[in-house]
């Protein structure tokens, strides 16, 4: 059985509020952080907030490492010569320097740890390729930046991203971090364009490159500007003026090229929807619920940084935040290992019979991170779906017409029910200390996060 009333349910599963705010983020268009379409978005849902009325609706600004994009080629010379410019084929990821550079070609496929070693020596000076895919059976996601990374670290001097996604066209994502820019132009490529490329470098290399007379090459060009600008946050609270909160967070930034209606417009309505539903029960909270939009999230997580940098730690009861939520009904909670958290949402899923992944290991991808390195007990709710990795994420495809509003509705529900179990009891979540979080990360996040400024230990 839900504890939040039945009419309140009944209320998620009818209104149409949560819908018309995702439709008018995507319609926005480039939210791309420090952009006049992220303050729009922030400013949309801070609307929402106060039309429900929310209290402390508003807006908080800061600083982040601003990145324009200009014009990207990539142009292919020896056995076949092709140029590609077109933004459905190649695009400048964000946070890479400008420039241009020309070299022989290297896949590493899905760019495990393994395909990079297997490669050798052959990295040094090449322009490397990975795709977006990652294997079954790895054990854990390996992020584009954790590519980019083995790269920069083997000497190579361009980076490619194929997406792996058919007909998704290329796929963007920050390579700069905190370190902006990156050491090395990379780019983005359609999965087609990048499988002319795998199998072009394959045959090279079963014809020995060194002993033919024309060898396969390819100029990687990127024209952007990297340049500082401000980013924006967007807050509000529901429930009792207590100094401790529960945090329910999303991000309302997207990348350039993409509405950006999954990652993350739907995550941004989900924040504004808990809030308006437990306004409908705030008699009942005896904890505040703190509900933010984050800026700048999809370059570095700057907005839950500035805001886990501005937030005594000890008024941060938990973090659910929820990003890419909408691609199904099927909720993934990846708990960072904080098993109170990952039981709360057992609990809501079984009371209310509704599916649930759950993921143990710890991510540095996604706002909750900015707090999980703390200590503070932080998820990251999404769903999953048919795709692999971010199916039509990060790409001109992320549109509304992929996404169904009674999917949206009932993620709402699970996560009105789990906010409303924490914020309507004086349960406390047990905390880590920093030493404890730091020595349960992965290796390769380990190596990402250092190359990328964001090693806080």
């Amino acid at each position: 059985m839900a504890e939040l009333p039945d009419r309140v349910i009944g209320n998620a599963r009818t209104s149409d509020f949560g819908w018309e705010l995702l439709t008018d983020l995507t319609d926005i268009g480039d939210r791309m952080a420090g952009s006049a379409g992220e303050r729009r978005g922030a400013e949309r849902v801070v609307e929402a907030f106060e039309a429900v009325g929310l209290s402390n609706a508003g807006i908080e600004e800061f600083d982040i490492p601003g990145w324009w994009r200009g014009d990207a080629s990539l142009a292919l010379s020896g056995p076949v010569t092709r140029h590609h410019e077109g933004s459905h084929e190649v695009i400048g990821l964000p946070g890479t320097p400008a420039g241009t550079v020309t070299a022989p070609l290297v896949d590493v496929g899905d760019g495990t740890p393994a395909a990079f070693e297997a490669a050798g020596d052959r990295l040094e000076g090449a322009v490397v390729m990975a795709s977006s895919r990652t294997p079954e059976g790895h054990g854990r996601w390996i992020h584009r930046m954790e590519k980019y990374v083995g790269a920069v670290e083997a000497g190579a001097v361009g980076f490619i991203f194929r997406n792996h996604v058919e007909g998704s066209l290329p796929a963007t994502g920050e390579i700069g971090y905190h370190e902006r820019p990156g050491p090395i132009p990379a780019v983005g490529v359609s999965s087609e364009v990048g499988a002319r490329l795998a199998r072009l470098a394959e045959r090279d290399d079963a014809n020995g490159s060194d002993d033919t007379d024309d060898p396969l090459t390819v100029t990687v060009d990127v024209d952007c500007r990297n340049e500082p600008t401000t980013s924006v946050n967007a807050v509000a609270d529901v429930g009792p003026d207590t100094a401790e909160a529960i945090w329910v967070t999303a991000h309302v930034d997207a990348h350039d090229v993409s509405d950006g209606a999954n990652d993350n417009g739907a995550g941004s309505a989900l924040v504004a929807e808990v809030g308006r539903l437990l306004s409908q029960v705030e008699a009942d909270l005896e904890r505040r619920v703190h509900l933010v939009t984050f800026g700048a999230e999809e370059i570095g997580l700057w907005g839950a940084y500035h805001a886990a940098e501005t937030t005594p730690h000890e008024e941060i009861a938990c973090v659910l935040n929820l990003d890419g939520a909408c691609s199904s009904r099927d909720l993934r909670v990846g708990t960072n290992g904080f098993e109170a958290l990952g039981e709360l949402f057992e609990s809501v899923t079984a009371d209310l019979d509704a599916p649930l992944s759950t993921g143990e290991g710890i991510s540095p991808h996604g706002d909750q991170w900015a707090f999980v390195q703390e200590g503070i007990p932080a998820v990251m709710a999404s769903t999953t779906s048919d795709s692999s990795g971010r199916g039509w994420g990060h790409t001109h495809a992320d549109t509304l017409d992929k996404l169904d509003p009674r999917d949206l509705r009932e993620v709402a529900v699970l996560i009105a029910e789990a906010t409303y179990r924490l914020a309507s009891s004086d349960v406390s979540i047990p905390r880590r200390s920093r030493e404890e979080t730091r020595d349960m990360i992965d290796e390769g996040y380990v190596r990402e996060l250092k190359t990328g400024g964001r090693w806080p230990y």
